[in-house]
C-alpha cells in the first residue's frame, strides 16, 4: 500500500489545475487526467472541448462539464500544488482506454 501525502489525486481522478500553456507563460484552469504522482508533482493528460482533436472521447453522463476529449499526446507535469480540486473519476473501462492508448504512444521505446 502507498502512503498518501495530503489530498494528492489517484490515477483516473479528473482534476481541474492550474497548467502553462506550452507556447506562452500564461497559466488557465483546465481539466487533466491524473496518470500518476511522485515526489509532489502530477503527470497528466489534458482534456479539451475541441471534438476535433484526437484522444478518447469522454461524455457529460461520464462527469464532464462539456463533451470532451481526453488527449493521449498532450502530457505533461504539474506542481502538486497547481491541482486545484478533484471533479470526478473515470470508469475502469475508460482507464482502460486511456491506458492502452498511452501504451500505443510508447511502444516506440522497445526495440
Amino acid at each position: 500500500m502507498r502512503m498518501r501525502l495530503g489530498n494528492m489525486p489517484n490515477p483516473g481522478d479528473v482534476v481541474l489545475a492550474t497548467v502553462q500553456f506550452t507556447d506562452t507563460f500564461d497559466t488557465k484552469k483546465r481539466p487533466a487526467v491524473v496518470l500518476f504522482e511522485g515526489y509532489g508533482n502530477v503527470v497528466v493528460a489534458g482534456i479539451t472541448s475541441n471534438l476535433a482533436m484526437k484522444g478518447i472521447p469522454l461524455s457529460k453522463k461520464e462527469g464532464a462539464i462539456k463533451e470532451s476529449v481526453i488527449k493521449t499526446n498532450y502530457i505533461f507535469t504539474i506542481s502538486e500544488k497547481m491541482v486545484l480540486k478533484t471533479l470526478f473519476q473515470l470508469s475502469n473501462k475508460k482507464k482502460k482506454a486511456l491506458f492502452d492508448e498511452l501504451t500505443k504512444h510508447l511502444s516506440g521505446l522497445l526495440p
